[in-house]
């Protein structure tokens, strides 16, 4: 047995998997050139900037397998996530509501939720891409960071949908790296390497271990991978520094940040290398996108929000436009750049009809299926839609080239061409009342009150 058969099995050993995951990736007879339902891989960074990718104008950091990833499919210039912090723009990728809708608002709960944190969980009626696909024939996974349900609760992804869960369940858990527990399925997994201070056992190379193993293992039936890393996220954690040890100038978190964007490009090339080994590349399509915006701008050194207004925890560009690439060979037309406006809540729509799947009858995302295959599409008439319960209800809306941003209940909405101004520095709102009129018009039916987020009722405080 060679060397990385063993380090295989041992690895697997760890989760149980058994010897005969070990077998090393052969062709795919079953499917062959035939059609069939496609794969499906959604690549999640965490806090990965806007403008931290080659692709997308980085300067500093390297990062020549996601570019390649671009080059061989269609990359977006107005994708949006689906909220401006970690939990619900999760909820909103997994339940296809938007923030105004969805269960999980915001990382804390306001009312009720579970635990000191109060964190809220998905329940049993709501209903995820991944119950969609495994009705639909789909084995179901995710590694990484999930964020939707403590231990116990309803929210774990075990009981919303995946055959298979490897990770933080709690992503204030997940700002370190070299944590000492992990969650297997709905089983605490111990990790020995991380015990008493020890730094070895590197969470993010596990959960790629895993998502290899698991494309392995199912590469005979239709699958669903939800690859949910936390790098870039603090803390700024990587074993070693090889790429930018000697860069002059640069802060020991900037060598760091930069590894670890650099080192997460480095296993999408082993992702995309394992899916043309085993021949599924082409009945394969995979996503690459970011959370939110970036945690830190880095200006004058990354510039990771590019010329994008601020960050993570805004509801300006900078801090839910996101990074986006699809690529599917021989369906998705490479190397091509698309202005299409989308969001994270499209991402269930389109999951059901690449599968063949039926759709829950409360989503807010459509399918964005025909601009991915190259095909015209109008997705600029509708509305998208955020809130942040923060200063009683921020709102943002995107609809056609406008862009209107309520920072707190009750003050006016700002509003911006992005045609004109995506740096969002003009507010034109007193130009154009009629596009504000609309989009106060839409703001009345996007909000429907949620238990542990209460709108703060009048003459209250809306901090």
């Amino acid at each position: 047995m060679s060397a990385l058969d063993t380090t295989r099995r041992n690895f697997l050993k760890a989760f149980g998997l058994g010897a005969a995951s070990v077998a090393m990736p052969g062709w795919l007879s079953a499917f062959g050139s035939s059609e069939g339902k496609p794969n499906i891989i959604f690549i999640l960074a965490d806090d990965l900037g806007y403008a931290d990718l080659g692709c997308y104008g980085q300067k500093e950091i390297e990062t020549p397998n996601i570019d390649h990833l671009a080059a061989e499919g269609m990359r977006f210039t107005n994708c949006y996530a689906g909220s401006t912090v970690c939990a619900p723009c999760r909820s909103v990728l997994m339940t296809g509501q938007h923030t105004g809708h969805t269960r999980v608002r915001a990382n804390f709960g306001k009312v009720g939720g579970v635990g000191d944190q109060k964190r809220v969980p998905l329940e049993p009626g709501d209903v995820t891409v991944a119950e969609v696909l495994k009705q639909a024939g789909y084995a179901t996974g995710i590694t990484g960071k999930w964020g939707l349900g403590e231990p116990n609760s309803s929210g774990v992804p075990n009981r919303q949908g995946f055959d298979e869960w490897f990770g933080y369940l709690n992503q204030r858990n997940a700002h370190s790296y070299y944590p000492p527990y992990l969650w297997r399925n709905e089983k605490k997994m111990i990790l020995k390497g991380n015990q008493g201070g020890e730094r070895k056992q590197y969470t993010h190379d596990m959960f790629t271990e895993l998502a290899l193993d698991f494309i392995r293992r199912h590469k005979n039936k239709p699958f669903f991978l939800y690859l949910a890393w936390c790098i870039p996220h603090g803390n700024y954690e990587i074993p070693r520094v090889k790429h930018y040890a000697d860069r002059q100038g640069w802060s020991k978190n900037e060598k760091t940040f930069a590894e670890m964007v650099t080192h997460m490009d480095s296993d999408v090339g082993r992702i995309m290398t394992l899916l043309k080994e085993l021949d599924i590349g082409r009945k394969t399509i995979v996503f690459f996108c970011s959370d939110n915006g970036a945690a830190n701008r880095w200006d004058g050194r990354f510039d990771s929000s590019g010329p994008l207004r601020g960050k993570k925890g805004d509801l300006y560009e900078g801090g839910i436009r996101a990074p986006m690439i699809a690529r599917w060979p021989g369906k998705i037309p490479a190397g091509t750049i698309s202005d299409a406006a989308w969001y994270f809540a499209d991402f269930l729509p389109t999951a059901a009809e690449l599968a063949g799947a039926r759709l829950p009858s409360n989503i807010d995302g459509v399918t964005v299926l025909p601009t991915l295959l190259g095909n015209k599409q109008n997705l600029s008439d509708r509305f998208l839609y955020w809130e942040f319960p923060r200063h009683g209800l921020q709102q943002a809306v995107r609809w056609r080239n406008w862009k209107a941003v309520r920072l707190a209940s009750g003050e006016k909405l700002e509003l911006y061409d992005l045609a004109k101004d995506q740096s969002e520095k003009r507010n034109v709102a007193a130009q154009h009342p009629e596009v504000i009129a609309r989009i106060e018009a839409y703001l009345r039916t996007a909000h429907i009150e949620s238990p542990n987020w209460p709108t703060p009722k009048k003459g209250k405080s809306a901090t």
